[in-house]
Parts: structure tokens; C-alpha cells; sequence
């Protein structure tokens, strides 16, 4: 049976507005429920089935897999469609599930290109974790592909519709999975499996695309006509362990592939970073926390990362995190709120591989280099107006930090210095697109900054009215970076420039370094950086903003500039080492 739009179920508690979609089993209507003025989604067996001998028997699966669904209720999956209700109205079975708003998977990489890779993962792993709970559950989704990953609020994927009872018809063919052969295994459109492997294929295919924008080569004309699939990394900048985690899920042969979900999911956990130096290194895990537009949590995951800790004696140590090498895109989108023209044009920038501090460097640390022999400049052992050991140090100028930085490079004979405006960025925002590395708005229970002032629809918080001790906010980015948001506006290595496009200097690099007229990387080694900028007049870049800003002002592409010579309650910094051979 057939309902038209305004046909009426359940004597009008729901209302029929459009088809979403049809399959070889079942069709999918958007409906409205009266009852709470909202929208909802209907799927029902396609009425024609009901010729079919063994329609019951798929009656019957489907009310069984419905059932098993609306059994997840019970400790529901954010990231897994809610089952509302299941009801029959003239003998068709009606499975309701909530609607989801957003746009979905593949209109968002269609709309940006290709994503990132760890944007791409922040979006499947979350999936395949939901489908792992399904699989235990009994069931599999059979369809995962990008055109039902939802991103509500473009932001947190959802799977929405499950194959139910699909591909139990012989007789039938499924419009929908011929439809979306190129992320179907062959077992699947040959024979109907229904095995977790199959959910896997589609998985994988699925951040196939994400990361290449491209429909990966179909399993008919690999299995057929013998054609290889290209490898992703062929097509764009990702990993080679993701590349491989690619293709084993999308194994031609089931066998060949991880036969669990759990076992892809390791698959795609990132490598440690190899380390840059032969000190003792230390891995460390950490939270990563993400939110909405509204400032509630909607993921949190483990992270790991590798650190170097140098010791500054005295019992003061320095922890310096490996940030692996790759390519981003610098700036701010024009639909940025709070962005201007000085965060465009966003432009693609390659980073090589380096040491960044875990935290902004605090005022114990500060203090302990500060009483390594003066090289250019003498340094105030005790800047800061707030007082606190763990507190990070302010009220220190860039000539201050310059001096710093020289000083600790000759003590411990590797080239710590300020990072540049672009390698600060990159690993602010730790392979992540939104405008804060941990989603769309910023709360004060993730970072230090004024609460009086909200961004996007996040809420009000405090307003502390001073720095906090460093790593207080128990999370990190991607990368292991701690405080990348508020607390201290943190100095960089660049002069300023009005936008990224300034004529005089014929664009920013596209390579990371420090744009600086004829710097020639001098930026490297701390102690030639000092002799020759310590009378620059030229502005300097901060960013990150601090514990007296609005939220928009701590934003991953926000800039900001003054003079070097200039000390403020609000000025930090954080170093930064390359590696001895660049």
C-alpha cells in the first residue's frame, strides 16, 4: 500500500508528508506526529511484496528486527537513529524512528571536498562503534553508507536507516543497494549475506569517499572484469595505516577482511608518532571531548600521544608533545562567526613534523631558564600579575620570549623556539575543520575565557577573572595539546600581516615556515633569530585568546597582533622545537 502525502495514521496521530525513499523491501515516508508537532520517519514493507509466498516470513523480520532495535532504547546510542514506535495500520507493520536534521555524509564531502583525515575519522569511528553495538545486538545494518550517515547539526553522525528484512527477497531486486554498488561487498549483492562483514565493506567504503570525495571502484568490476581498487592515498593526503585499514575492510574476499567491527575499529586508532629525538619519550592518554552548537558533549574519546620531557633542573621539567607532519587548511571559512578577512583567504599549508609544549609554558619553567646565563637581554624571573607555579607566565613581551627561547636552546642544545603562526594553528585545531578543536562553540567548562559572552548557541559560563593553572581543563585536542583555548593569548614567531594575501610579501608560505621577509629560516636557531629581531619594530601574531576574551577571540583561526616590546596580563606563549635536521 501506497499512502499519499496528508494520509492520516493511527486515527491522525501521525500524518504522511513525503516518500524519503524505497527499496526492494520497504519504503520510507517523513511524517508528522501531532501529538508533539514534530517530524518523524515512518518505514513500512513495500505493499507488492504481499504476492510474494514468503511475505510473512518477512513480516516477520522485520517486526523482529524492529523489536531488537527498539531494545537499544535501553542504553541508546547517540550516534544510532531512536526507534519511537512500532505499530500495524491495515495490516502493513510500521516501524517510527525519530528525523534527523542535517545534511548527510556524502552531501557534506560534495559541498567541502574531500575531508581531512582525522575530520573523516572523528565521523566513521563513531559509526562503527554504534555498529559493533548493533552487531552484538544481532543485527546488521547492511547499508552503511554515506547517504545515511546524518550529521545532526553537522556535526555528530548518525545512522539512520537500517536495512530491516532487506535482501530477503529472491525474487526482488533492491533498487537501494544496486543503487550503491560501489560501497557494497559482492557477497552482499550476489548472495544476500548478511554477516557483520558486510557492514564493514560499507564502512570502509564509506571513509573511501569521505577522504577522497571519489566512488570507490565497484566489487562487480573488481571481481569481473578484474580492475584494482586505487588505494586512497593515491587520491589524497592520508596515512598510510588508514590507507591499509581502507583496504583490508574492503577485502574482495570476506575472509581476508577484520571479521569483527572491533577488530577494523583498532585498525584505524592512529599510530604513535615516531619520536624526533632519542630522549626518554613517554606515552600519555587523554580525553577528547567534543561538543554541539549548543555546548553539549556529544562524543568523548580516548586519545594517546608521545612526549619528550626535558629536564630544566631544579626539579622543573618541560613537556614537549609530538606533532606529526601533514597538511591542513589555514584561516576561516567566510561563514565563520566572529571571522574576518584576516583569517582569508584560506589557503592549504604543509607542516613537517615537530615538538610542541603540552601546555603554555608556566611560570616554574619560566623562571628556571630564566636563570640560565643572559645572552641579548635580561629576563624578570617573576613576571606574572597572577602568582602560581603552575600558573602559566604572562606580562612577558615577544623580545622576552625570544630571549627565553635562546637561552634554552643553548642550554639544552636543541632549537626550542616560538612556533610559527602556521604550526600553531595546525596543531590547534589537530586535523578538525570547526572553529574550536572541540566542535562548533566553547564552554567554560572546557576552556578559560569570559562566560559572559557565548558563541554560536552555546551557554553562558564564568567568568574567572584570571589564568588557571595549566591542564586544569581535563581534556586535550587530537594532538595531546592542553589550553589551546583562552587562559593566555600565546605569542608567535610571525610579523603581522593584514590577511593572508598580502601583496608586498606575494602570499603566506604554503610550507609552514615563518613569513618574514628573507628569513631564510633563521627562525630555527633561536640564538641567530635573536641577534637579528631583537630591535624589529615589526607586530607580532598572538593567538588562542585568553581568560579576559569572548569566545570568538579563542577561535583555532583567530589572529591578533601587537607590538613586540608590549607586556600584558594576557600574553603567554608556548615553545616549540624542530627537528635537529631541518
Amino acid at each position: 500500500m501506497y499512502w499519499p502525502n496528508g494520509h492520516s495514521l493511527q486515527n491522525g496521530k501521525f500524518t504522511i508528508e513525503t516518500v524519503l525513499g524505497q527499496g526492494g523491501f520497504g519504503i520510507t515516508y517523513k511524517a508528522l506526529h501531532r501529538g508533539f508537532n514534530a517530524p518523524v520517519v515512518i518505514k513500512t514493507p513495500n505493499a507488492f511484496l504481499r504476492h510474494d509466498p514468503d511475505y510473512a516470513k518477512y513480516v516477520q523480520r522485520f517486526i523482529r528486527e524492529a523489536q531488537i532495535l527498539a531494545q537499544l532504547e535501553r542504553d541508546p546510542n547517540p550516534h544510532i537513529v531512536r526507534v519511537k514506535d512500532l505499530f500495524e495500520e491495515s495490516d502493513s507493520h510500521c516501524l517510527v524512528m525519530e528525523f534527523i536534521e542535517g545534511k548527510n555524509l556524502y552531501t557534506l564531502v560534495q559541498e567541502q571536498g574531500p575531508l581531512s583525515e582525522a575530520t573523516a575519522l572523528e565521523l566513521i569511528c563513531p559509526v562503527a562503534q554504534a555498529l559493533a553495538q548493533v552487531h552484538r545486538a544481532g543485527i546488521v545494518h547492511r547499508d552503511a553508507t554515506p547517504v545515511n550517515i546524518m550529521l545532526r547539526g553537522n556535526r555528530q553522525p548518525v545512522l539512520i536507516d537500517f536495512g530491516i528484512a532487506g535482501n530477503v527477497v529472491p525474487s526482488v531486486t533492491s533498487s537501494k543497494i544496486f543503487g550503491n554498488k560501489a560501497f557494497a561487498p559482492y557477497e552482499q549483492l550476489i548472495k544476500g549475506d548478511r554477516s557483520p562483514t558486510v557492514d564493514i565493506y560499507t564502512l570502509a567504503a564509506s571513509l573511501y569517499y569521505a577522504v577522497t570525495k571519489q566512488l570507490p571502484r565497484d566489487c562487480f568490476s573488481r571481481k569481473v572484469d578484474r580492475e584494482e581498487l586505487v588505494p586512497p592515498k593515491d587520491l589524497a593526503s592520508v596515512s598510510d595505516a588508514i590507507n591499509d585499514a581502507i583496504m583490508a575492510g574492503m577485502a574482495l574476499n570476506k575472509t581476508q577482511r577484520p571479521q569483527s567491527m572491533e577488530e577494523w575499529l583498532k585498525l584505524l586508532e592512529p599510530p604513535k608518532p615516531t619520536p624526533l629525538y632519542r630522549p626518554k619519550t613517554t606515552s600519555f592518554s587523554f580525553d577528547i571531548v567534543t561538543v554541539n552548537s549548543k555546548g553539549q558533549e556529544i562524543n568523548r574519546r580516548p586519545g594517546q600521544a608521545e612526549c619528550i620531557i626535558e629536564d630544566l633542573g631544579n626539579g622543573v621539567t618541560l613537556e614537549m608533545v609530538l606533532i606529526p607532519g601533514g597538511t591542513f587548511i589555514m584561516g576561516a571559512p567566510s561563514g565563520e562567526a566572529g571571522s574576518s578577512n584576516a583569517e582569508r583567504p584560506q589557503h592549504r599549508v604543509t607542516i613537517k613534523p615537530f615538538l610542541m609544549g603540552k601546555y603554555p609554558v608556566t611560570q616554574a619553567q619560566w623562571r628556571q631558564v630564566a636563570s640560565f646565563p643572559k645572552l641579548q637581554r635580561d629576563l624578570n624571573p617573576d613576571p606574572s600579575r597572577f602568582k602560581g607555579l603552575n600558573l602559566p607566565v604572562e606580562k612577558v613581551s615577544w623580545y622576552d620570549v625570544i630571549e627565553w627561547c635562546a637561552r634554552l636552546s643553548k642550554r639544552i642544545g636543541k632549537p626550542y623556539r616560538l612556533p610559527s603562526e602556521a604550526e600553531w594553528e595546525y596543531a590547534a585545531r589537530a586535523g578538525t575543520t570547526s572553529p574550536f578543536h572541540v566542535g562548533d562553540t566553547l564552554t567554560t567548562d572546557l576552556a578559560n575565557y569570559d562566560g559572559n559572552y557565548t558563541y554560536s548557541s552555546g551557554p553562558k559560563g564564568a567568568y574567572r577573572e584570571q589564568t588557571t593553572p595549566v591542564g586544569q581543563f581535563q581534556h586535550a585536542n587530537a594532538f595531546g595539546l592542553y589550553d589551546i583555548h583562552g587562559n593566555v593569548w600565546e605569542w608567535c614567531a610571525d610579523p603581522w600581516h593584514d590577511s593572508y594575501n598580502h601583496d608586498s610579501y606575494n602570499g603566506a608560505p604554503s610550507d609552514g615556515r615563518v613569513w618574514d621577509v628573507g628569513n631564510d629560516n633563521r627562525y630555527q636557531n633561536p640564538i641567530e633569530y635573536l641577534v637579528k629581531f631583537l630591535e624589529s619594530k615589526d607586530d607580532r601574531v598572538l593567538r588562542g585568546g585568553s581568560w579576559d576574551d569572548l569566545p570568538e577571540s579563542c577561535r583555532c583561526a583567530f589572529r591578533d597582533w601587537v607590538g613586540p616590546d608590549i607586556l600584558n596580563l594576557n600574553y603567554g606563549f608556548r615553545v616549540a622545537c624542530a627537528p635537529p635536521d631541518s
